[in-house]
Formats: C-alpha cells, sequence, structure tokens
C-alpha cells in the first residue's frame, strides 16, 4: 500500500487532489495566454541558435518572480528530459505534446504545479494556470499577473488593431485559450453528444479528447475550450465559457438522474461489473482501463458505490498512463507489462480508497 500511496504522490500535482466547484462533472480548469516577443521571429521562423537565446531571454525575465509563499519557479530544459519524463510531463498536463519535441523549449513551473510557462512551443511564451473544478476566473487572475510581470521587460508583439499576435491566426487578439475538462458519461451513453458538440461549437467553443488537439476522448473526457480570441476582452471570454460550461453540466446531471431512474438495475449492473473487473484484473488496457473508470466514477456520483472515494478517478487517470507507468516500472517496457502494471495499480488503489 505504502509503495501505491508514494506513486500517487508522484503522480497527482497538488492542484488536482480537490474536487473544486462543479468538481462531479468538470475535473480540471485551465486559463493559458499566448505572446510573442516583438523583437525576435516567431517560433517558426527562429534558427536553433536564436531559439537558445530565446529560452535564456525569457528564463532570466523571471528570475525574481514569486508566489504567494514566497517560492520561485523551477526551471527544466525539455533537452534535458529523456523520452519517458517529456511524456509523463504531457500525461500530467504541464505542457504540451508540442512543447515536449522542441529541443529549444523550456518550462518554467511552480512549486504547487498548478502554474507554468511554456518557453519556445508554438509562441515564444505560453502562460498556463490550472485548478480543480470550474474555477477559470481565479486561474485567469494569476495568468494575467504573470503576464504583466513579463511586460515589464519582454516586448510582447501586440497591434493597437489586432492585438497580441500570435503564431496562429486563431490565438491573435487576447491570446487567450481558457478550458475546462469534463466528464461527460450521461451525455455519452445517451446519445447527446453530438448534439452538446453542435451547440458548444455554434456558440464559439470546441470540445476535443484528454489532451486537446488531435486527441482522442477516452474515459468520457472532454476538453471544452472558447475557439476564438479575437473581439473579446479576457472576462468576456471566461464569462461565456463558464455560462456554456454550467449549461452542459446541468445537462449531464439531469441526463445522470435520468438514467438512474429510467435504468435502475442494468445501470447498476454495469456499475458494479465495471468496480468487479477493475478491482480484480490482472492485465487490462489504456483504452479499457478509462472506460471502466469513468463507469465507476458515474456509479460513484450517483451513490451506486458509495464506499469508494470519488478522486481516485482523478489519481487513476494520470496514474495508469502508458508513460507514468513505465516511470514506477524504471524504463520502457512492453505493452503486456504495462497492462500488467496497470491492473495491479488499480487493485491496489481501490483497495485503499474502500479501506
Amino acid at each position: 500500500m505504502r509503495h501505491v500511496d508514494e506513486a500517487l504522490d508522484k503522480a497527482l500535482s497538488p492542484w488536482m487532489k480537490g474536487g473544486g466547484p462543479l468538481g462531479d462533472v468538470v475535473l480540471s480548469s485551465r486559463v493559458r495566454l499566448a505572446r510573442n516577443l516583438a523583437d525576435t521571429p516567431f517560433p517558426p521562423q527562429m534558427t536553433p541558435d536564436l531559439a537558445e537565446r530565446t529560452k535564456e531571454r525569457v528564463a532570466r525575465a523571471f528570475e525574481g518572480w514569486r508566489d504567494r509563499e514566497g517560492r520561485p519557479l523551477r526551471l527544466i530544459e525539455i533537452a534535458r528530459l529523456s523520452p519517458l519524463d517529456r511524456q509523463v510531463m504531457v500525461e500530467k498536463h504541464l505542457t504540451s505534446p508540442l512543447h515536449v519535441r522542441q529541443e529549444a523549449g523550456a518550462l518554467l513551473l511552480s512549486a504547487d504545479e498548478a502554474t507554468s510557462i511554456m518557453i519556445n512551443e508554438e509562441d515564444h511564451v505560453r502562460f498556463q494556470c490550472l485548478a480543480p473544478g470550474l474555477d477559470l476566473a481565479p486561474a485567469l487572475e494569476r495568468a494575467l499577473r504573470l503576464d504583466q510581470y513579463g511586460e515589464e521587460c519582454l516586448p510582447w508583439a501586440y497591434d493597437e488593431d489586432w492585438g497580441y499576435l500570435a503564431t496562429c491566426p486563431t490565438n491573435v487578439g487576447t491570446g487567450l485559450r481558457a478550458s475546462v475538462m469534463a466528464h461527460l458519461p450521461a451525455i455519452a451513453l445517451s446519445n447527446q453528444l453530438q448534439g452538446i458538440l453542435l451547440a458548444l461549437s455554434n456558440a464559439g467553443l470546441t470540445a476535443r479528447g484528454l489532451y486537446g488537439e488531435g486527441s482522442e476522448a477516452h474515459g468520457h473526457l472532454f476538453q471544452i475550450s472558447n475557439a476564438r480570441t479575437l473581439g473579446r476582452s479576457e472576462g468576456e471570454i471566461v464569462q461565456q465559457m463558464e455560462s456554456a460550461v454550467r449549461q452542459v453540466v446541468e445537462r449531464e446531471r439531469s441526463l445522470r438522474e435520468l438514467m438512474a431512474s429510467q435504468m435502475g438495475d442494468q445501470l447498476a449492473d454495469r456499475v458494479w461489473r465495471a468496480y468487479g473487473i477493475l478491482a480484480n484484473a490482472r492485465s487490462i488496457s489504456s483504452a479499457e482501463a478509462m472506460e471502466l473508470l469513468s463507469l465507476l466514477r458515474l456509479g460513484v456520483d450517483l451513490h451506486i458505490v458509495p464506499q469508494v472515494d470519488p478522486g481516485i478517478f482523478n489519481e487513476l487517470i494520470v496514474l495508469t498512463r502508458p508513460g507514468f507507468l513505465q516511470r514506477l516500472l524504471g524504463g520502457a517496457q512492453s505493452p503486456e507489462k504495462r497492462d500488467t502494471k496497470r491492473a495491479s495499480l488499480i487493485r491496489a488503489a481501490l483497495a485503499r480508497a474502500t479501506g
């Protein structure tokens, strides 16, 4: 048991452990601000030497920054990370799949891992602030503080008509991408997902998989974010996002209650079967684990399985990812060994959660 507890401590950033507002549906919130230097070619046009100098310049600009507890940011250089460590950073949502491929990239990371600065991703600088549940406004406040701190010595690329300039046209304007990670099993299982996705699109929002653009939606997890940043203030974007997400939460909750009343024993049977497999399997794939954990979390939220801590879902969607599993096993492993280790960790974590 102690081994699992230690693994969880390393897997979970502190911000991931709390339920947060509307935490039964919204697992986390993220605010990201894209910024570029006015006197430097944007990342796609930089030479390797210029990219290195840009990394050093931005890192120096934030050497004096401290959080509310007086703690500095920690510099992590992508080139110094192993392929496995890069994968783990993505699985923990600390950075992006694109960023870990940049040899001149770097990450400035806060002690609680809720605040980070990506250097030399698609843009020169990307501020990222994370929070549990639906909590976009405080995350935006933290991101704007970082933006203002950096602006004191870094010349942001800005146009009076267009706003902040970015590598991708969709980020021009505020440079703000606000998103939430939502667990929507009832919407998905009720075949209403396409209608919800269309409604979000019509409202200027988009929904993607667990790791954003280009990723698949496993375990009924969807990343909902604004699709446009031009023509509205940061506060307006966040306000619209929160309003839309609250409507999705209401729909998900009403469908959960409807499923519980209409399906009754059938739904309970599906949930308990999922629990039985997770609690006893000796080998399980990542995709199957995600789907079964989603059903288990639904059962916990509907009090079908009352003895399981709902936070176990948040823990295991990180702990059972391929990169983190291989780190626990000491290096690259075959899919078969990963599946065996994943099943073992899930069994131990469920035993701990119900004990």
